[in-house]
């Protein structure tokens, strides 16, 4: 028999039907189409998979999809409004700190997370959100720089 998952995804609410444990990166993926979430290596380590669970990052890999159930998720995909990019994603454009790309994602949410909990983190305190997220082109030192201007900004989500 399957249940009914109902939760907020990028501000909408959805309905998802359930008949196996599928993991959330999985759905939002294949039932979705939410490609911005990667998979990187399904265990936790990298945290490619990162979402905002809410207004938590959470690797996604990690978090079957019942767990969302009556939850608000956010995906890369909802942190633009419409057309106009966040101020933190304005800024790693602006900074420099997207490289090839894969880790972009993980590493705005991330941000955005962090922002919401503490709207002036220290240097320290950004590098130590980022750490579960791997990048494998940067020293990080351009992501931290944006995080850290957005926070500097007084930016809130």
């Amino acid at each position: 028999m399957k249940s009914i998952l109902n939760f907020t995804l990028n501000g909408e609410s959805v309905r998802f039907p359930m008949d196996r444990e599928y993991t959330l990166l999985w759905v939002l993926r294949n039932h979705f189409g939410l490609t911005g979430t990667k998979y990187g290596c399904g265990t936790g380590a990298c945290g490619a998979c990162t979402v905002l669970l809410d207004g938590k990052a959470v690797n996604a890999c990690l978090v079957l999809a019942v767990d969302a159930d009556g939850k608000a998720i956010t995906t890369i995909e909802g942190v633009a409004k419409g057309d106009r990019l966040s101020r933190i994603q304005d800024l790693f454009v602006e900074r420099g700190a997207i490289q090839c790309g894969y880790c972009t994602p993980a590493m705005i949410l991330v941000g955005e997370s962090l922002l919401r909990e503490n709207p002036r983190p220290t240097r320290e305190e950004v590098r130590q959100a980022i750490s579960g997220v791997l990048c494998r082109c940067t020293g990080y030192k351009k992501i931290v720089d944006a995080i850290e201007e957005a926070g500097a900004e007084g930016e809130r989500r």
